[in-house]
Parts: structure tokens; sequence; C-alpha cells
């Protein structure tokens, strides 16, 4: 099977977020997914443009970019921003770790991309953005079962 990829690119603002989590749902029906499995990347995306919204660009708007590639039966996926960055990875991918508590955030989203996706990754840099990687495989005698 020949790779197929999908790049978006839009604002920060939280009606976009339903966008990416729809578009990516749709790019990777071609890997025939559960509906258990699809749902999970629907939620990892949800969460990874979220963290986009709130946390990088916290008070104004920015561009936060969705790359996607099917590799085989694997979807990847790398979501990023342009935003404040992470000042402790290690520390912000603990579960109910957050950096706007009065906002009653749960500090679960990363937790969530983690158990949700087979390979995750988190890189940072200080007033230059984030970078979130994740893959899915999507095992065809499993999910047609």
């Amino acid at each position: 099977m020949t790779n197929n990829y999908l790049k978006l690119q839009f604002y920060s603002l939280p009606r976009n977020q339903a966008f990416a989590r729809d578009a990516v749902a749709a790019f990777c029906l071609e890997l025939n997914p559960t509906l258990s499995a699809l749902s999970d990347v629907k939620t990892a995306v949800s969460e990874a443009v979220t963290n986009c919204t709130v946390h990088a660009y916290r008070g104004c708007s920015g561009l936060i970019t969705v790359e996607c590639e099917i590799e085989d039966n694997t979807l990847h996926m790398k979501i990023s921003d342009e935003g404040k960055g992470i000042d402790d990875v290690n520390q912000a991918v603990q579960p109910f770790f957050t950096s706007a508590p009065t906002d009653e955030r749960s500090g679960m989203g990363f937790t969530i991309m983690q158990t949700f996706m087979d390979e995750f990754k988190v890189s940072s840099e200080k007033d230059k953005g984030t970078v979130v990687c994740m893959s899915k495989t999507f095992n065809a005698e499993v999910e047609n079962a």
C-alpha cells in the first residue's frame, strides 16, 4: 500500500477541535478501524488540540498543525504548536499535573493520549512550541474480528 499523508493547519480556536478530530478520523478510515479504535484516535487528537488551545496559546490565538501519515497499517500523527512551550515535559506527562489549576483542568490529557495510542512522545522548547507524536497500529485480523 502507498503511504498516504495529510496536513492541516488552523487557528487555536476551541471550535476547531471537532474539525481536527473528525478530519483525522476520516483520514484513517482506509485502515478499516473498529469503532473503539476510531474513538481512541479521535480522543487523542482532541486532547492534543485542546492542549495547544488551552496551554500553548493561553489568552491569544496561534497556529496548530496536524500532520498524519499512514504507513502500512499504522497511523502516525504529529500535532504541533508554536506557543509558549512546556517548562518540564517529564512533569507535564504525569497524571493529574496541570499548568492551569484555576481553570479546573484535570491534568489527564497526556495520560489519555498515552493510554489510547501505541506510541507517544512529547518534545517542547520554551517559547518555540510543543510537538506531540503519536502512532496507532490497526491489525486487520483483530480489527475485523
